[in-house]
C-alpha cells in the first residue's frame, strides 16, 4: 500500500524552517508585515518564565538527578534540549574527521543557552580576499549591512562602549556593567602587554527595552534561561512576540525531511515527520525560508532531490555543503595568589564576562592569515561539585610555591583552605576566525539514516596552518597574561602535539559557511539577498549563507541578514516576483 503524506489544509504565504535566530527574525518580519507564516520547529515549545521549564534560580540539589552526571552537555539546569550526540539522529564523520555536530531541539534553538557575545563583523571581514588573498571576499559590505545592525540593536538591546576600533564597529550600546575584580587584573595586565580590555558587547539588558521585557538582574544565569527575559533568546525576543499578531502557526515536533518542488522545479511546500505520531505531513507555501542551522539547512537542500535538481535543492553549483568552517577555540586557566583570601562579597554580575579583549593585531606582521578575540572567565561565582580541585595541578608546576598555598587536612580545616582559593583562578578562550575552504563539508551519508528514516550528515573537516599558528599564538598570549598578572598556570601548556589545545572543528558552535551568498552562481548558492540562485522562492537566514567567519561570534550577523532578506522577500511577493 502506497505511502500517504498528510496535508495540513491551511496554504502560507511562507513557511519556515526553523525558529533559532534566522528564523525568529524572519517570522517576526514577515508576520508584522501581514503574511501568514506556518513556523515548522523540530522540537518542543519553550518558555523559560514557564514554571514546569524554568531552572533559573534553582540550587544544585534541586535537580531531578541530584549529581549523578546529566543529560544535558552544559549541565541538567542548561536551558539546551539536545547536544553534540542525540538519540536516533546520528552523524557520520569521514578520513579521521572529528567534527562535533551540536543540535537544539527548541523553540528558539541555540539562541536560549548561547554567550550572548554579539559582535558585529567589520568592515575587513566583509573584504578578507582583497586584504590577504584567502577565501573569497562576501557580495556585500559592511555599509550594506550596518542599517540592519542598528536595528537589531535597538529592537533586541547590547550593552558595550564606544571605543572607534575600525574593525571591531560600535553599535547602539546599552551601558555594560562594571568589570569584576578579576577582570580589573586582567585590564592591568592588558594594559602593559598592549591588548585592549574593554567593556564586552552581550545582548542583556542592563536597562529595559521595551515593557514586555525586565532588565537583567545580574543572576549570572544566562545560561538557563531568562524568567524577565532580560537576555536575547529567539524564543522569547523574536518568536513570542511574533505570535501575538495572529499571523503565524507555530508547528512544533515537526522535523523537516525535505523542500518540495513542481516539474519546474519551484518549491511548493515543505515535508515533516512529527515526532510524536511518527506520520509524514506537508505544509504548502508560496515562499520557503531555510533557517534549521547551517548544516541541517544543507542537509535539506541536499535531500530534496527531484528530475530537475538531481543533486539536491539549489545546488547546480554543487556548492551546498562545502564551505563549512567553525571558530577556532583554544583555553587556559591559572590560579592568581593576588586573589586568594578575599573579602566574600556578591560579584555574580550578568551570565558573562564583562570585558573581552577584541583582535588587536595586523596579520601582515604574523605567520598566520586571521585573528581572534579573547573571552575570560572567573569570580566569585557559586561554587560547585569539583570546585578547587583543579589547584592540585598547581603542585605538579611550580611545587614550592605550592607547598604553602595548596588546601590540606579534612573537615573544617579543608573547608577553610578551599575558602581561601575560592575566586583565585581565572581563565582564557581564544575564539578565531578559519578560512573558508572547499574540502571541509558536509556531505549525505548514503547508508545511514536517522530514526525518522531522513538520510543523515557525513562530515569532512581539517585544520589547516594558519588556524592551528593562530591557537599557538592564543597559548602565547594567555602565558604571557598570567605572568603579568603574577600568576601559576593549571596543568601543562599544550604543544603542537595537540595542535596547541584547538578544539575539535564543531565544538565552539559557529559552525557557518554551507550555503554561502555570491554573485557568481556557479561558486555560490545565494545571492547577496539569501535567495538561492536556482529556485527564486528558496531563502536561507542562518549561518549556512556566510562566505567567511570572522573573528567574531555569528549571531548579530545572522539577525541582520535575516531582518533584510526578509524585507526582500516582502517587496518581491509585492511586485509579484516569487
Amino acid at each position: 500500500m502506497a505511502f500517504e503524506i498528510k496535508k495540513q489544509p491551511k496554504a502560507y504565504d511562507v513557511c519556515i524552517i526553523g525558529s533559532g535566530a534566522g528564523g525568529g527574525m524572519a517570522a517576526k518580519v514577515l508576520s508584522e508585515a501581514g503574511l501568514k507564516v506556518a513556523l515548522l520547529e523540530a522540537g518542543p515549545k519553550y518558555d523559560p518564565a514557564d514554571p514546569k521549564q524554568q531552572t533559573q534560580l534553582k540550587w544544585p540539589y534541586e535537580s531531578p538527578r541530584r549529581g549523578a552526571g546529566t543529560t544535558r552537555p552544559f549541565g541538567d539546569f542548561d536551558a539546551a534540549y539536545g547536544g553534540w550526540e542525540l538519540n536516533g539522529e546520528p552523524y557520520t564523520k569521514k578520513n579521521g574527521t572529528q567534527f562535533d555536530w551540536f543540535r537544539s531541539r527548541m523553540v528558539g534553538g541555540r539562541t536560549n543557552h548561547w554567550g550572548r557575545i554579539s559582535l558585529r563583523f567589520g568592515p575587513n571581514d566583509f573584504k578578507h580576499y582583497s586584504l590577504d588573498g584567502h577565501g573569497d571576499d562576501w557580495p556585500i559590505s559592511y555599509d550594506d549591512v550596518k542599517p540592519y545592525y542598528d536595528r537589531v540593536d535597538k529592537l533586541i538591546g547590547v550593552f558595550g562602549s564606544k571605543e572607534g576600533i575600525y574593525n571591531e564597529p560600535d553599535g547602539l550600546f546599552l551601558p555594560p556593567p562594571k568589570p569584576r575584580l578579576h577582570e580589573l587584573l586582567i585590564r592591568q595586565a592588558g594594559a602593559k602587554m598592549g591588548l585592549p580590555v574593554i567593556a564586552s558587547r552581550l545582548s542583556i539588558l542592563t536597562r529595559p527595552v521595551n515593557k514586555d521585557r525586565g532588565a537583567c538582574f545580574f543572576c549570572s544565569q544566562c545560561n538557563r534561561g531568562c524568567t524577565v527575559y532580560g537576555d536575547f533568546s529567539s524564543s522569547t525576543c523574536l518568536v513570542k512576540p511574533a505570535m501575538k499578531n495572529g499571523n503565524v502557526d507555530l508547528y512544533t515536533d515537526a522535523m523537516a525531511r525535505e523542500v518540495l518542488t513542481d516539474s519546474t522545479g519551484k518549491a511548493t511546500g515543505v515535508s515533516y515527520v512529527d515526532r510524536n505520531d511518527l506520520q509524514e505531513y506537508q505544509v504548502n507555501a508560496r515562499v520557503i525560508v531555510l533557517a534549521a542551522s547551517a548544516c541541517e539547512s544543507a542537509r535539506l537542500l541536499l535531500n530534496s532531490k527531484s528530475s530537475v535538481h538531481k543533486n539536491g535543492l539549489a545546488n547546480s553549483s554543487g556548492v551546498v555543503g562545502k564551505y563549512l568552517h567553525d571558530s577556532t577555540g583554544a583555553s587556559r586557566s591559572a590560579f592568581i595568589p593576588r586573589l586568594m583570601d578575599r573579602k566574600r562579597y556578591n560579584e555574580d554580575g550578568v551570565g558573562g564576562m564583562h570585558v573581552y579583549v577584541p583582535w588587536w593585531l595586523d596579520n601582515k606582521k604574523l605567520d598566520f592569515a586571521r585573528g581572534y578575540h579573547i573571552e575570560m572567565g572567573g569570580g566569585l561565582s557559586m561554587p560547585m561539585y569539583g570546585f578547587g580541585f583543579g589547584i592540585e595541578r598547581l603542585q605538579r608546576n611550580d611545587p614550592k610555591r605550592a607547598a604553602s598555598q595548596m588546601p590540606g587536612g579534612y573537615g573544617a580545616s579543608l573547608k577553610d583552605d578551599y575558602r581561601r582559593f575560592w575566586g583565585s583562578t581565572v581563565g582564557f578562550a581564544g575564539r578565531g576566525e578559519a578560512i573558508a575552504r572547499a574540502d571541509n563539508y558536509c556531505e549525505i551519508d548514503p547508508n545511514v539514516v536517522d530514526k525518522f528514516g531522513i538520510p543523515v550528515l557525513r562530515f569532512h573537516y581539517t585544520w589547516s596552518e594558519h588556524e592551528i599558528k593562530q591557537a599557538k599564538h592564543m597559548q602565547d598570549t594567555f602565558e604571557k597574561l598570567i605572568h603579568e598578572m603574577g600568576g601559576v598556570p593549571l596543568g601543562e601548556k599544550p604543544g603542537a602535539d595537540t595542535m596547541y589545545g584547538l578544539e575539535n572543528p564543531g565544538r565552539i558552535i559557529h559552525e557557518v559557511g554551507t550555503t554561502r551568498m555570491g554573485d557568481d552562481p556557479s561558486r555560490s548558492v545565494l545571492n547577496k539577498y539569501n535567495q538561492a540562485h536556482d529556485v527564486k522562492n528558496v531563502f536561507v537566514v542562518d549561518g549556512g549563507a556566510f562566505v567567511s567567519q570572522a573573528d567574531k561570534n555569528p549571531t548579530w550577523t545572522i539577525l541582520a541578514l535575516s531582518m533584510r532578506a526578509s524585507e526582500y522577500i516582502v517587496s518581491e511577493l509585492k511586485k509579484q516576483n516569487l
